[in-house]
């Protein structure tokens, strides 16, 4: 892949700017955004907890309730990243990971990333807060 396509196919070359809904209740969700929010971007990332009011105003198409479930990265061009797709656009968004998260995206890599992501997602039911996930399902992807 290129510098100027991303990892979704969809021609990221045209994208300024990322919106990232994350789990604001989720510790691992909470952990990486800051690990996200303390790097260098190529493309900036501005964080909004996914269901909150703010989410809900600015993207109203959205499915709020599985926002919960996926991290989804919705680019300025409209382009939507949800799942994999979000974690790589993520990555292909910072200084220092864009050619990692391109080889992430190829057909060889990728079943890899998924494997990582599907973990990362099932040590999160371990290490919720008392109380949190009443309406989560723990498929957060």
């Amino acid at each position: 892949m290129s510098g100027t396509t991303d990892p979704a196919g969809h021609g990221a070359g045209r994208i300024g700017a990322f919106t990232v809904l994350y789990d604001a209740g989720c510790p691992i969700c909470r952990t990486a955004h800051r690990w996200l929010a303390g790097r260098l971007h190529l493309v900036p990332l501005e964080f909004l907890p996914a269901g909150s009011a703010e989410a809900r105003r600015r993207f109203p198409t959205l499915d709020h309730a599985a926002t919960l479930r996926d991290l989804t990265v919705i680019a300025d061009t409209g382009e939507v990243y949800t799942g994999d797709g979000a974690w790589l656009a993520c990555l292909w968004a910072l200084d220092g990971y864009r050619g990692m998260a391109e080889r992430l995206a190829t057909p060889a890599m990728l079943p890899l990333a998924r494997r990582f992501i599907a973990t990362a997602s099932a040590v999160r039911r371990s290490t919720r807060e008392p109380g949190y996930g009443e309406a989560c399902d723990d498929s957060c992807r």
